[in-house]
C-alpha cells in the first residue's frame, strides 16, 4: 500500500515461481524424501510377509498388490479397512506406516508453504 496516497500495490505472486520454487525444495529433499520411500517399502514388505494382512470381503491372505495398497492407503491416512492386518507386528506396523506418511505429509506441505513464501519475497509481497 502506497503510504501517501492509500493506493493499494498490485504485486502479485506468479504460480510459476511459486511451483518453481517448491520444487527446488523439493529437489534438496530429495534424498530425505528417497530414505522415507526406502523405508515405506521396507515397512510394505514386512506388512506381506509378517503382517498377516488379510482381505476383510473373502478373509483370505492378501497378495502383494493388496498388501502395499494397504500400506499406501495406511501412509496416506485413509484407512478403508478391506484389507486389514491380523498379527501385532502387522498392526505395529500399520501405525508406523500412519507416523510415515504424517511426516512424509509434512515435509511436501512445508516445501510448498516455503516455495510459495519464496515467490512472495520475489514478487515484493514481503520484507527481505
Amino acid at each position: 500500500m502506497d503510504e501517501r496516497t492509500g493506493d493499494v500495490d498490485h504485486a502479485r505472486i506468479s504460480p510459476r515461481n511459486a511451483v518453481g520454487e517448491t520444487a527446488k525444495v523439493l529437489w534438496h529433499l530429495r534424498g530425505i524424501l528417497a530414505i522415507l520411500l526406502v523405508v515405506f517399502l521396507i515397512l510394505s514388505v514386512g506388512m506381506y510377509y509378517g503382517g498377516g494382512a488379510v482381505n476383510t470381503a473373502t478373509r483370505t491372505r492378501s497378495s502383494m498388490g493388496e498388501t502395499f495398497y494397504f500400506c499406501a492407503v495406511t501412509a496416506l491416512t485413509i484407512g478403508y479397512g478391506d484389507v486389514v492386518p491380523t498379527t501385532t507386528l502387522g498392526r505395529i506396523i500399520a501405525v508406523l506406516l500412519g507416523l510415515l506418511g504424517a511426516l512424509m505429509t509434512g515435509v511436501i506441505t512445508a516445501s510448498a508453504v516455503y516455495g510459495i513464501q519464496a515467490a512472495a519475497h520475489r514478487a515484493g509481497l514481503l520484507p527481505r
